[in-house]
């Protein structure tokens, strides 16, 4: 199939020739007939499918017939809700390279920005716009954004919204928007709120999903050290120095985990940047585009902070932290051996991490091989280590006066 098929007007053919692409990837060949027909639509596939122009070229199809309007008498006909600013900034780069040759225009709104040139933006007209919830919800208090013309509401990384909180935030957006829209959710994985909130606001949708989350990538080789918890960091500078090189992306749990790690690194040597919810837009951007441009070769991140931001070509994935939720590993993964490149995964197992490295076997149907010629080995019979909370009762034995009350104190009474 071509993208002529899916009859696109010549403008967005055009912008569509001009970005390097002509035939659609799985997921936009299934969902942009759903779309251009005005179905809501609920799609659920993995990062690096293709799903931004999924949604972004039929909407600037349905859009193009209204695009006479003049400039001053533009109202938001297309709201993108996006959790991060990454995320926003890049479907707000795609929109506009797709829409370059339309009248039709598209702004990007987000939190940790300075918020006058927004506004702007905003009182001189726009039809589509890319927000994140905390900054959307603000400019309407504000009354800067009025959502009553509006025609389709997308809700992307649907999943990530909910790690990050923003679940209510969404549903408030969508009570502020006209009953009748066309509503489209996307998302990596379907968890049990994700779907309670597709259910609630969404009509008869259509349901694709591309490559079922349990899947993980046949091109990418796993491999699963069991190491006590005190000995990762060296088993990290042991991998980095024996074997892991090229361009590497490394997961913690933690922005404290991230930076600590960072640290170690660069003491040793090694180019390194980080990428957690703590930096700033400016950092986070200047991050990624030194790692993109192999100015450093290794990135430490958090899942919020790396979810959605657009690396190809990575060497490997080290799972320093393995995750709880065993789809996230999934997706960790599928970050290296794409465009059928070949990748490797390496993943860090402490005692308490045993029934993580369960789930995730249960989840792929597969078991990962176990590497155990490293020197930091996890004893087989390690059990997690169990913190006993300190006794909150008095130091003194019972009746003994402490030192304090022992000295001659005039009183108050």
């Amino acid at each position: 199939m071509s993208f002529k098929d899916l009859q696109f007007s010549a403008p967005i053919l055009k912008a569509i020739s001009e970005q390097g692409y002509d035939s659609p990837t799985l997921v936009q060949e299934q969902t942009i007939p759903f779309v251009l027909d005005k179905n809501d639509v609920i799609t659920i596939a993995q990062t690096g499918t293709g799903k931004t122009a999924a949604f972004s070229l039929p909407i600037l199809q349905l859009l193009l017939s209204k695009q006479d309007a003049p400039k001053r008498g533009k109202t938001i006909k297309a709201l993108i809700v996006s959790p991060t600013r990454e995320l926003a900034l890049q479907i707000g780069n795609n929109i506009k390279a797709y829409g370059r040759h339309t009248n039709l225009r598209t702004t990007v709104i987000f939190g940790g920005a300075p918020i006058e040139p927004q506004i702007d933006v905003l009182t001189k007209g726009v039809d589509i716009l890319v927000a994140t919830p905390g900054r959307l919800i603000d400019l309407q208090k504000q009354e800067v954004i009025n959502l009553d013309h509006l025609e389709i509401l997308v809700l992307d990384e649907a999943d990530l919204m909910l790690d990050m909180g923003f679940i209510d935030d969404v549903k408030t957006i969508e009570k502020l928007c006209p009953a009748e829209k066309q509503v489209l959710l996307f998302s990596a994985t379907m968890p049990f709120k994700v779907e309670q909130l597709a259910n609630n606001i969404l009509k008869s949708p259509k349901r694709i999903e591309v490559s079922p989350t349990a899947t993980a990538a046949k091109t990418v080789s796993q491999l699963l050290y069991y190491v006590p918890k005190r000995n990762k960091i060296e088993l990290c500078l042991h991998l980095l120095r024996n074997e892991i090189k090229g361009s590497i992306l490394i997961f913690r749990r933690t922005k404290f985990g991230v930076d600590k790690l960072e640290k170690t690194l660069l003491k040793n040597g090694y180019l390194v940047d980080t990428l957690h919810g703590d930096k700033s837009q400016n950092d986070r951007q200047t991050a990624l585009k030194k790692f993109k441009n192999g100015l450093v070769n290794i990135l430490i991140a958090t899942d919020v902070a790396a979810r959605g931001i657009d690396i190809n070509e990575l060497d490997a994935v080290i799972n320093f932290d393995l995750p709880n939720i065993p789809e996230t590993y999934v997706h960790r993964i599928g970050r290296t051996g794409r465009a059928g490149n070949t990748g490797r995964a390496y993943s860090f197992c402490s005692a308490d991490e045993k029934n993580y490295v369960k789930t995730i076997q249960q989840l792929i149907n597969k078991e990962i091989t176990i590497e155990e010629n490293h020197p930091y080995p996890l004893d087989p019979k390690a059990k997690p280590i169990a913190h006993k909370a300190k006794s909150s009762g008095s130091k003194h034995k019972k009746g003994r006066k402490g030192s304090g009350s022992k000295k001659k104190k005039r009183r108050w009474y």
